[in-house]
């Protein structure tokens, strides 16, 4: 019988740790639960409404509490999740130069 403060194993955590190669595993391990946690919330959060109608004036709108933590929510998961594929290596435009700093060094050589 597991115990009350005991969690039981997450598969997206075994199937996030999969996509990393071996040198960040364990380094990551941190972010990994992290994602896993903001993806079960996100999910949760979806399943709410985002908007209040007036109920005289339907087209006065106001967002909800969960649409604001919604919105804090996938920031931080957008966030965490570009790290993550930097980690993986999957991130394609992380080795190319950004247009502004071809630019600058053009800029550059030109002086």
């Amino acid at each position: 019988m597991p115990k009350k403060n005991e969690k039981k194993p997450n598969p997206r955590v075994a199937e996030l740790k999969s996509m990393l190669p071996a040198s960040e595993g364990t380094k990551a391990d941190i972010l990994i639960e992290e994602l896993a946690f903001l993806e079960e919330r996100l999910t949760e959060l979806k399943k709410l409404p985002f908007l209040k109608v007036h109920p005289q004036h339907p087209e006065r709108q106001k967002a909800t509490p969960a649409a604001k933590q919604y919105k804090e929510y996938l920031q931080q998961y957008n966030n965490s999740l570009k790290l993550f594929l930097k980690l993986c290596g999957d991130l394609g435009d992380a080795n190319e130069e950004s247009p502004l700093r071809a630019w600058l060094r053009s800029k550059e050589e030109e002086e």
